[in-house]
């Protein structure tokens, strides 16, 4: 497989599984478990279950949940390019999982926000033949932004191929904007609500407006499954049947389940279905990342 290298975040998510509606001023009785984090992690970790040997790239805070961020993941099978701020703490994401599997977030991204362009070290991108994967949370926050864009711009001028996921739709405040930052990627990743956020429309025939700008667009439809669409076609493939236990990450897992088929060489229809298996493994157990 080729080499892949993630840039994003990298924290601990503190999971509550709450039995009922959340009562503002009262209790709610929840099971709570903490564990590794962070957009950028958890695809890094589901490319490292898929079988790749990922780096990730993130800042953390000079804590005790920066290390052990940082052994967890390298226990995963992850290599770990931290920088390590003096002053900010290690990521931080409450997540609130309903009875249904639905996740809300309540996200401190610490130190990742104080990502900058000098923490990717471009010894990391050698040779032509690597991909780079970039967490859109890193372009939708206007301190790490110019990080962002620094790493796309990097991995090109290496002859690598790029690809992005926009992460949250409620964070797309201009839609012109971000397809700029994203310009000349060759893979954007988007769910249906970031795709309407960006188009207008969650209808996956609806990126056929963002190929001015991007080589191919792949929806995640939830229950519905995925699509490639590309300038000469679309193809979408349904959701494997899962009981969701947790949605935190799903997305995550589908993207590494799809970089590491497609970066294997497989077609666009045996990415997707990589994709979809990776994600509908995700949603059936606690947390965002595989259990170890």
């Amino acid at each position: 497989m080729r080499p892949v290298v993630v840039v994003g975040d990298a924290g601990l998510d503190v999971v509550a599984r709450h039995s009922g509606p959340i009562a503002h001023g009262g209790d709610v009785r929840a099971k709570v478990t903490i564990e590794p984090g962070g957009a950028g992690a958890n695809t890094a970790v589901w490319l490292a279950a898929c079988g790749a040997s990922p780096v990730l790239v993130a800042r953390v805070g000079a804590d005790s949940a920066g290390r052990q961020v940082h052994s967890e993941l390298t226990a995963a099978g992850v290599r770990c390019a931290f920088a390590v701020d003096p002053e900010l703490a290690t990521c931080c994401v409450v997540v609130l999982v309903d009875e249904d599997g639905q996740r809300s977030m309540l996200p401190d991204r610490g130190a990742n926000a104080r990502f900058s362009p000098a923490d990717l070290d471009p010894g990391l991108l050698v040779g032509s033949d690597g991909h780079l994967h970039l967490s859109g949370y890193v372009l939708l926050d206007a301190s790490s932004r110019p990080a962002g864009l620094a790493a796309l711009r990097t991995a090109r001028a290496a002859g690598w191929t790029t690809s992005v996921d926009p992460q949250a739709a409620v964070l797309i405040t201009s839609a012109a904007s971000f397809m700029e930052d994203v310009r000349g990627v060759d893979v954007l990743l988007p769910n249906a609500d970031e795709l309407a956020a960006l188009t207008g429309s969650p209808d996956p025939a609806a990126a056929k407006d963002l190929l001015s700008h991007v080589g191919a667009v792949v929806v995640t439809s939830g229950p519905d499954g995925a699509s490639w669409v590309d300038a000469d076609e679309i193809i979408s493939v349904p959701a494997d049947r899962a009981e969701c236990v947790d949605s935190t990450g799903a997305g995550d897992a589908f993207d590494a389940g799809f970089l590491a088929a497609w970066l294997a060489g497989a077609g666009k229809r045996d990415a997707l279905l990589g994709g979809v298996r990776a994600g509908s493994r995700a949603v059936s157990v606690v947390g965002a990342q595989p259990p170890r």
